[in-house]
């Protein structure tokens, strides 16, 4: 069964696990999205109140103690919790036996923009606060490094394929599932885990986008903050947590009786090489990696019923994305809709690729969209249908997901309905 255009090898998503602030696992995650529910508030994970913003979606009733015990949550930092639960509720999800499968053709790609930030803060207040370098933990370093996750995952699993971790800022999680899908299609491996968490809600996090001007400050009214292409739209509302999708070669999936929530159907990926913050003028950059998605897909864009877009609730963002969906997809742009999911979590950096993936991969199975919440003012340069305040019902039988972050990083990310003929 192959890819109805290039002969590469079919690749389906087989299960889900999300840990977000609007929603513990799939169900209630989904649930949440499609009530067009806010997961932002007053920051609780430290004082804020000398910050600019005051504001956050942090991750809600997240115990890490139901996925792992505690000496071992000790010996980890927030974004590995999360990344750890995730794993285990995809896994979960997908129904895979493991001690019935090949361990050495199930691979980790799980990435994380910034890594152990939580850590890194508490430590620094240790060599400052307590004496010197000699009280740094021993585990100062493996908590921190970026690629902890995937190691922590793989060890969780016993899983020997191919394992590391991607770093591409807001565009990390959906470099790890388009890397999880090329190595699928290629046969390195059969089933991949792949995503990225983040937890990075804390004084240097927030401290530094509020010096870079890229937080909204809408402090009093928290659950309005995040207002992706809307006119008063004055910045992103940070977010915390992760996504994990399982990626899994067809047949193998259909050969175990896997339930299949939809198929991965192509990817582009490309870089801007304009400038470290701002996107290329009129999407440039972003225009190239829909136009790849679709070519690496074999689907014409008439044929893309929904786009899950990048979507952050700043000025030049949600300008030039609408700019490039225009562009790339002519007239039709006009006919497709385009949510931002983030109005409702929050942008949750490098795990915002795989959470944003997850609901693109649900919107093909359901035939629901979930809103662009807190759209009161429509701004006249984003003037496309961003699925205003209320879900709705529509077939989806094409959806992407667009990520794009600070260095120039876009990955377009195409998951259509499943057809066991293509």
């Amino acid at each position: 069964m192959t890819n109805e255009n290039n002969g590469r090898r079919r690749v389906v998503v087989t299960g889900l696990g999300a840990v977000t602030p609007i929603g513990m696992g799939k169900k209630e995650f989904w649930e949440n999205s499609l009530a067009g529910k806010s997961g932002a508030g007053r920051i609780k994970g430290f004082d804020a109140e000398q910050y600019d913003t005051k504001i956050a979606c942090e991750v809600k009733n997240f115990n890490p103690l139901d996925f792992i015990d505690k000496k071992l949550m000790n010996r980890m930092d927030p974004f590995t919790q999360f990344a750890v639960a995730c794993a285990e509720m995809a896994v979960k999800d997908s129904g895979l036996d493991l001690e019935k499968e090949d361990r050495e053709q199930i691979g980790v790609i799980f990435g994380s923009g910034i890594g152990g930030m939580w850590t890194w803060h508490k430590q620094m207040h240790t060599i400052y606060e307590t004496g010197g370098p000699h009280r740094i933990s021993p585990f100062f370093v493996p908590m921190m490094i970026a690629d902890i996750a995937a190691g922590y995952i793989s060890m969780r699993f016993q899983v020997k394929g191919p394992n590391y971790a991607t770093t591409s800022a807001c565009a990390t999680s959906s470099h790890a599932v388009a890397d999880a899908f090329m190595i699928i299609q290629r046969g390195d491996a059969d089933i991949m885990l792949t995503g990225g968490s983040e937890a990075a809600i804390c004084p240097m996090g927030v401290g530094g986008f509020n010096a870079m001007k890229a937080l909204s400050t809408r402090n009093d009214e928290p659950e309005k903050a995040s207002r992706p292409f809307e006119l008063n739209r004055d910045g992103f509302v940070m977010g915390e947590g992760g996504g994990m999708l399982i990626l899994e070669e067809l047949t193998h999936a259909m050969n175990r009786g896997a339930h299949i929530y939809g198929e991965m159907g192509g990817i582009g990926l490309t870089g801007d090489a304009y400038h470290i913050t701002q996107p290329a003028p009129g999407g440039e950059g972003a225009i190239r990696s829909m136009r790849r998605c679709l070519k690496d897909a074999g689907v014409a864009p008439e044929r893309v019923d929904y786009i899950n877009a990048h979507g952050t609730s700043t000025l030049f963002n949600d300008k030039s994305e609408t700019q490039a969906i225009k562009t790339v997809f002519g007239d039709h742009a006009r006919k497709l809709v385009v949510s931002s999911t983030k109005s409702m979590t929050g942008h949750l950096l490098g795990a915002a690729g795989a959470v944003e993936a997850i609901i693109a991969v649900l919107a093909t199975q359901e035939n629901c969209v979930p809103p662009t919440i807190n759209y009161d003012v429509p701004d006249p340069e984003c003037d496309l249908n961003y699925v205003p305040n209320k879900a709705i019902a529509k077939t989806v039988d094409v959806a992407i997901s667009n990520t794009f972050g600070f260095g120039g990083h876009n990955a377009s990310l195409l998951f259509k309905k499943f057809k066991e003929k293509p």
